[in-house]
């Protein structure tokens, strides 16, 4: 039988096979020989991104696990959507690649590299990667005239957002109008991430007075990151390449309006084709159709039977849906619970 695991499993059981047989002082050598072996054989990696995982096998791990971070906040977001972001999960660490420069690819690259750095910037922050930790950059006395002082831990963002450039941006190798794309929507990402960092304090002072406080940088919840990507989704602009003067390859994106060169903004998602209708199953376009998926009947949002069908129609059935009920504390100490049920209907596309 064979083992399947995963990009962010394998790394992890390199580096500790590396600190068991060499200890914490000495895993450099055993922990190359193993990175090389699982880097070159990792599907989806460019020759660029396999000198940087044999290099830092400490950060694939948490490549691994921002990558899947993006993923499941992908199909968060899209749920109730066409297309759901279910099928850019496999096979490497970075899912399956979409063909099409649609807006959905471009939220798609966007919460990808915002979730690798949100990770990187986690893990620094943990004291797991080897060449980081909290942002030293914010440690002294700022802002006392407002009564408060840098101190703690501050989340070293730029360190997670350099790295995530150097990994993810690496696979762009051809320099054409979806390589611009993917690019600017991969800087969006990690750009969000930055802006929605907060500022935490602690109180100091006699009696909780709090006539100083300590402040220091954190990450915000990766969820508001998400919903701040669907905004920008749903105002996502459509750009086309513009080619330099003395060489055919296109230098820039531009707004596609004829009478305009006007450059997007940082923060816009950008796109380069229409999206297709997502209704059956092309895995040019990531799409695995929407026959079987569960819609609403009465909804008049993307999740209703009448947009996510297709206009095929749906089927009606019906589950017995349980829950503990009724349930009643009894000193000391147990709690005892009635089983409720209920007869529900549903629909499925057809």
């Amino acid at each position: 039988m064979r083992l399947k695991l995963s990009v962010l499993e394998v790394c992890h059981t390199v580096l500790c096979i590396g600190l068991m047989l060499c200890g914490e002082g000495g895993v450099s050598s055993v922990l190359a020989l193993g990175a090389s072996i699982i880097c070159r054989k990792m599907p989806g990696l460019s020759p660029r991104q396999r000198t940087i995982c044999e290099a830092r096998p400490d950060a694939m791990i948490a490549i691994g696990s921002g990558a899947r971070l993006g993923i499941e906040e992908c199909q968060f977001q899209f749920q109730s959507n066409r297309w759901n972001c279910s099928s850019v999960g496999e096979p490497s660490v970075f899912g399956q690649e979409l063909e099409v420069g649609s807006r959905e690819t471009a939220f798609y690259h966007a919460i990808l590299s915002a979730g690798i750095a949100h990770a990187i910037t986690n893990a620094c922050s943990q004291g797991n990667l080897t060449y980081c930790g909290c942002d030293r950059e914010k440690h002294g006395y700022q802002g006392l005239e407002k009564g408060w002082r840098w101190g703690g831990c501050s989340a070293d963002v730029k360190y997670g957002i350099r790295l995530s450039r150097e990994f993810v941006d690496a696979r762009e190798v051809k320099r054409n109008a979806r390589t611009l794309m993917n690019l600017h929507n991969n800087m969006v990402g990690r750009k969000l991430l930055e802006n929605n960092v907060r500022l935490e304090c602690k109180c100091h002072g006699v009696s909780g007075s709090c006539t100083l406080k300590t402040c220091w940088v954190t990450l915000s919840h990766f969820r508001e990151v998400g919903f701040a990507l669907k905004g920008k989704y749903e105002e996502a602009v459509m750009v086309e390449a513009v080619r330099g003067r003395r060489q055919l390859l296109p230098a820039f994106l531009k707004l596609k309006n004829p009478q305009s060169y006007n450059k997007p903004a940082e923060t816009d998602l950008v796109y380069i084709d229409q999206s297709p209708n997502f209704c059956d199953k092309d895995n040019t376009t990531g799409s695995i159709g929407t026959y079987g998926r569960l819609c609403n009947r009465t909804s008049t949002q993307t999740n209703s039977c009448e947009l996510l069908c297709c206009g095929r129609g749906y089927k009606t059935f019906q589950y017995t849906h349980t829950w503990q009920c009724h349930c009643k504390f009894h000193w000391c100490c147990h709690v005892t619970c009635s089983t409720c049920s209920e007869r529900t209907q549903a629909y499925s596309c057809n």
